[in-house]
């Protein structure tokens, strides 16, 4: 009986370079990526010491996964910066809009970096 693949070698190759660029997330936030080897990657967050972690996420697709590990970078970045003001009532694009031009350069330099590092083409919008 032959085994099922769920994820190319190829497409292994570039989660795992997403994952990679993605590393200093994972020591600001309960994210930990796991190589789950012919099934994809894993993405487990909200650690706690009760439950473990409280999801899971499976990625097979390296654009996929390369954009919801920015979406939770982004998260993140924005509580810090709206945590305990009214700001935190904005949808994302809100408050992106609202920053200084200077903040949103960082961010989309940022996003560049990532999409650098996880050798990924870095044509779209970042939010």
């Amino acid at each position: 009986m032959e085994r099922e693949v769920y994820i190319t070698n190829e497409e292994r190759e570039k989660c795992r370079k997403v994952a990679d660029a993605y590393a200093e997330l994972y020591e600001l936030e309960d994210i930990f990526v796991a190589d789950a080897g012919r099934y994809g990657f894993i993405k487990l967050l909200y650690y706690t010491d009760i439950n473990g972690f409280e999801n899971m996420q499976t990625y097979m697709d390296s654009k996929i996964f390369f954009d919801d590990l920015w979406d939770d970078w982004l998260d993140y970045q924005f509580y810090e910066i709206t945590s305990g003001t009214l700001a935190a009532e904005l949808s994302c694009d809100e408050l992106f809009n609202s920053l200084p031009m200077i903040i949103q350069k960082e961010i989309e330099d940022k996003h560049s970096y990532f999409a650098e590092m996880a050798g990924l083409n870095n044509d779209e919008k970042i939010n």
